[in-house]
């Protein structure tokens, strides 16, 4: 029976056995090796995202990263970056959902989930029981493969004004978390302290990964869109 009451990567590691920790969740490894089976069945311009994007959730949730997210809050952020900023993207090209979604609805969603997910009294009680973990993991990367395959699909100038929302809005959120007075979360009050960082320092740390790396792959799609258009007005000129 599963305990839902509980941290879904296990108790927070110690700084000298966090590698170890992998995570050996038979279902979970049995949605990644089908995922994996599909990817690699996709037609060939879509195959390499595919296989991508289920690596990038396997390093999310298979590896060390796991346990590590439970310590520390700056891994946490890195985790949330790899399933909104690299695995929703490579899997909105993969599979692209078949209702066309627009960007002026999937960027409220995403910001709300992303916001609220961080709200400290949700995000305490997601990694503390599985249930709730699992409901945030799903909705970060559903809104977020929504939010990049609303982008690819607009217009250069909606999808230019989408992207720049995106990275407001994370840049907004890693701030406020950079310069919050107190840490704010409970679950990474005494966790942080084996690694040889206070919470606060651990907070301000995950607020600097969404602020600063965290625009990577916002940067990346505006050149994307920019050499999407460049490319239409050659063939305009050629024709």
């Amino acid at each position: 029976m599963i305990d839902w009451r509980r941290s879904y990567c296990g108790e927070a590691p110690g700084a000298g056995d966090w590698l170890s920790r992998w995570n050996g969740d038979p279902v979970l490894i049995a949605l990644l090796v089908a995922a994996l089976v599909a990817a690699v069945r996709l037609p060939a311009g879509r195959r390499a995202f595919g296989i991508a994007g289920v690596a990038t959730l396997a390093v999310a949730f298979v590896s060390p990263l796991c346990a590590l997210s439970v310590a520390l809050f700056g891994a946490r952020a890195v985790h949330h970056l790899l399933l909104i900023g690299i695995a929703a993207p490579l899997l909105a090209i993969a599979w692209p959902p078949k209702l066309r979604i627009g960007v002026a609805f999937a960027l409220p969603l995403s910001t709300a989930i992303l916001w609220a997910w961080h709200v400290p009294a949700l995000y305490d009680a997601a990694l503390g029981h599985v249930g709730l973990y699992w409901l945030m993991q799903a909705s970060l990367l559903v809104s977020g493969w929504l939010f990049w395959a609303a982008v690819r699909r607009a217009a250069p100038m909606e999808a230019v004004a989408g992207i720049a929302g995106g990275a407001v809005q994370m840049g907004f959120l890693g701030a406020l978390l950079t310069f919050a007075p107190r840490p704010l979360y409970a679950t990474h009050l005494s966790s942080t302290l084996a690694f040889g960082i206070g919470p606060l320092g651990d907070q301000q740390l995950a607020g600097l990964i969404m602020w600063v790396p965290g625009m990577a792959p916002y940067a990346i799609a505006a050149a994307w869109v920019a050499a999407r258009r460049w490319r239409a007005m050659d063939a305009q000129v050629a024709a």
